[in-house]
């Protein structure tokens, strides 16, 4: 397991943070640590305690007990659990109860003692709840209290379900839930308004009396809410920061979610640093954006007012330190995305050779080649590039169900008009009505169903990539299995979703893949469909060479934008560039005006696009280089 940093403290953090290189690595040491707990207690015979999370950051953990119980024999009957919350209203054998979720993940795979297990009760009435709450605070304490308590993190800084507002001595009771929170949790319920506005929590106060708090949180949606519980003032608008006061507390982080944290993000406030390259980008292009100077303009003062006396030192004087960094942050500018034929490409991001290229770019939904590098896809094809798109999912789980009627009522009257057979298609449409009208939240559609939803994006995909210039020959569709599952959750990774991607990547041997790097988007498929391309590439460098010459770009735009230092390639687009743009997204008309899955930005796709392109723009220009007015930016991957 390697362990960063640890118990490395600087005067910004104000409660202990260990920091982990993967989350697997940092779950199987809160795994071990609940272990080695229970056999100690097991030697004094005693029971122990464990104050027990749910969603998706402890199951890593779970799956390590669960095959510590399994292949090393750790027993659980001396082991007595009370989870933070549930869900109100919630029949305990609903898919989204808490109840479901422990027994899925945990108690159905482990010895422990049913009657140990104790979860709040959804199902009790209004009036039922308080004295309910009262017993469950007093059954912790009857059994001694919490040895362990595990936490999550939720992004309004909620620990259990204590949502902003909620007292540091408060005890188990109702809360109403954050409409933050209600979002985060509308995939596992079908859309936001199935779920639950209450839930039955522990209290802040409750979780303080644990012997041991530990907070583990991943990945860079946890970020900045880390930052503020572990550098923030204490405030009931973000409750984790309470934690501050306990002196039992650890935060188990893996990079991702420690990344905004003062240490790593602007590590030269707190310490030393080598300056490399990347770190010394980075810190001019903070300086220049904290001060609200162009990059030319800074100041040896600047420097040393704002922890870079030493890279003023080391590598001065620092006019030609900006200099340097002003020159890189010009030369990603390029408007020859496949690289410009006969030219010097020495200062340029992408080669000169070969002139034309064969370019993939891998859309893992079937509108996000043009929504985040629409503009980059039409100049490549305008450019005479050998451009294919490949489209990696169906995208059949974000269509309305409406808009599938609309298709299948469309058949109908097309067939009627021509005088074609439509008794089998009115059957169709009788049973999809049918279904529709009785469909619960979440629930799978039909086979036909998800047949329609699919048809309806490629359709769509088809048109918005022949806007931008393409032959149908060079559309590929293909629905990799992993996410034919027609459920929010998706199936796990085969080696058919690898060797599809390998056999397309061997027919078409290009010279540049584009795949997108925005790992946000709300069910993860961004970061599999990427994975999957990866592995793909990897596997093929074994045999094949066109390989050595493949270079891997990255792309984001729908969920989120590179930070300026990050990026190795900016394409800059006129206005009539971001209009051509605007109506290749249009194209996709089952994602306009309300997404099914919009994830938290209220606005429509090409609205998010258009606006982060224009914001990269800015950047650059604060930066003192050229305006332009819109910019797509890339960062290759060294595979």
């Amino acid at each position: 397991m390697a362990r960063l940093n640890l118990l490395e403290e600087t005067r910004f953090e104000k409660l202990p943070v260990s920091v982990f290189e993967n989350p697997k690595a940092a779950s199987l040491s809160v795994a071990k640590r609940i272990g080695d707990l229970i056999k100690e207690k097991q030697k004094n015979n005693t029971h122990a305690v464990l104050g027990l999370a749910t969603g998706a950051t402890p199951i890593a953990v779970y799956a390590e007990l669960v095959r510590m119980h399994k292949e090393e024999g750790l027993s659980f009957k001396n082991v007595i659990t009370f989870n933070l919350d549930e869900y109100y209203p919630m029949q305990p054998d609903a898919a989204q109860s808490y109840v479901s979720f422990m027994n899925e993940h945990l108690f159905a795979h482990i010895d422990i003692d049913k009657n140990n297990i104790n979860i709040p009760d959804g199902t009790l009435s209004l009036e039922e709840i308080p004295a309910f709450c009262l017993a469950y605070e007093k059954k912790i304490g009857d059994v001694g209290g919490l040895d362990i308590q595990i936490l999550g993190i939720g992004r309004t800084g909620h620990i259990g379900f204590n949502e902003p507002g909620s007292a540091p001595n408060s005890g188990t009771r109702l809360v109403t839930l954050d409409d933050l929170t209600r979002r985060d949790a509308a995939r596992d319920f079908g859309g936001k308004s199935f779920v639950p506005t209450k839930a039955i929590t522990m209290g802040i106060g409750t979780i303080f009396k644990a012997r041991e708090i530990i907070l583990m949180a991943w990945n860079r949606k946890k970020a900045s809410i880390i930052k503020k519980a572990v550098e923030g003032e204490i405030s009931g608008e973000v409750p984790a920061t309470y934690l501050q006061l306990s002196e039992h507390v650890e935060f188990i982080l893996d990079k991702d979610a420690a990344s905004e944290l003062t240490r790593f993000d602007t590590p030269w406030l707190v310490k030393d640093c080598v300056w490399e390259e990347k770190i010394t980008r980075k810190a001019v292009i903070w300086l220049a954006n904290h001060l609200g100077k162009p990059v030319l303009k800074l100041t040896e003062d600047d420097y040393n007012n704002n922890g870079m006396a030493q890279l003023a030192i080391d590598r001065g004087p620092v006019y030609n330190i900006n200099i340097d960094i002003f020159n890189k942050l010009q030369h990603t500018i390029t408007g020859w995305p496949g690289g410009k034929p006969n030219a010097d490409d020495s200062q340029r991001p992408e080669r000169a050779e070969p002139a034309k290229k064969r370019s993939i770019i891998f859309s893992p939904h079937p509108d996000d080649d043009v929504i985040s590098m629409g503009g980059t896809f039409i100049r490549l094809v305008d450019q005479k590039h050998d451009v294919h798109v490949a489209y990696q999912t169906s995208g059949n789980t974000a269509v309305w169900d409406d808009d599938a009627l609309r298709f299948v009522e469309f058949g109908i009257d097309f067939s009627d008009k021509m005088g074609l057979g439509t008794d089998e298609l009115k059957n169709l449409y009788s049973n999809m009505r049918t279904f529709m009208e009785k469909k619960q939240p979440n629930q799978v559609d039909t086979p036909e169903i998800q047949t329609v939803k699919g048809l309806i994006r490629k359709g769509e995909a088809i048109a918005g990539a022949r806007y931008c210039g393409l032959e149908d020959d060079h559309i590929h569709f293909m629905a990799l299995p992993f996410y034919e599952s027609g459920k929010v959750n998706k199936n796990p990774v085969t080696d058919l979703d690898v060797q599809l991607t390998m056999d397309l990547l061997q027919k078409v041997k290009p010279e540049q893949v584009f795949a997108a790097g925005d790992f946000e988007d709300p069910h993860g498929t961004h970061i599999v469909c990427f994975n999957i391309i990866l592995e793909a590439l990897k596997r093929l460098a074994k045999t094949e060479s066109w390989v050595k010459d493949c270079w891997l770009w990255m792309y984001r735009g729908a969920w989120q934008e590179f930070e300026t230092h990050e990026i190795e390639m900016a394409v800059p687009l006129s206005p009539q560039e971001v209009e051509r743009k605007k109506f290749a997204i249009f194209k996709h008309q089952s994602q306009k005006d309300r997404a099914v899955f919009p994830g938290d930005d209220a606005r429509e796709f090409w609205q998010r696009a258009e606006d982060r392109n224009r914001e990269t723009a800015q950047a650059y220009d604060d930066l003192g280089l050229a305006n332009y007015e819109a910019m797509e930016a890339f960062v290759r991957y060294k595979f």
